[in-house]
């Protein structure tokens, strides 16, 4: 499944997903008609986040991390599951 495939099955607004054995509150919102994303993910009582943007334009696809490694961002697109 590709990057895009994976936040594609995050619903847009609000829901919560486990990642590493605890929970996050995740925010996806969806700007420009479908061509830019941004998801934040912030840990239910701990201090961990996960942020980042998304971007299609034509003929490529950018994922834009903030304040964090893309590594981060790829386990958590890969590892968390929507509760």
């Amino acid at each position: 499944m590709s990057i895009f495939e994976k936040i594609q099955q995050l619903p847009d607004g609000y829901s919560e997903v486990m990642y590493e054995g605890k929970k996050y509150g995740l925010s996806r919102t969806t700007f420009n008609a479908g061509k830019s994303i941004k998801v934040f993910a912030d840990q239910l009582g701990g201090k961990d986040f996960i942020s980042f943007n998304y971007y299609i334009t034509k003929g490529n696809h950018h994922m834009k991390p903030c304040e964090m490694p893309e590594k981060k961002v790829l386990d958590f697109l890969a590892q968390c599951v929507i509760l």
